[in-house]
């Protein structure tokens, strides 16, 4: 399983995804710092972390998540 967005930046601009546990603390591996910055204009990329994009250990669990964007439009998301 992945998170897919459809999102577009600007030159400069950028998305990154942390997800958190149901209380908003940074799941081990998917937090800000380890998101990977998304450039340009996607109908249909996928959330990255340091550890990679797999997100199926997560299923079933309680998760918020966090999208920071700078200079960006989110469009939608979606897991799958």
């Amino acid at each position: 399983a992945e998170l897919h967005l459809n999102y577009a930046t600007s030159a400069a601009g950028s998305v990154r995804v942390e997800i958190q546990d149901g209380d908003g603390k940074p799941l081990p591996g998917y937090g800000l710092d380890d998101a990977q910055h998304l450039f340009g204009d996607e109908i249909d990329d996928v959330a990255r972390w340091t550890s990679g994009s797999d997100v199926s250990s997560l299923i079933g669990r309680t998760v918020r998540l966090r999208v920071v964007l700078e200079d960006a439009d989110l469009f939608s998301l979606r897991f799958g």
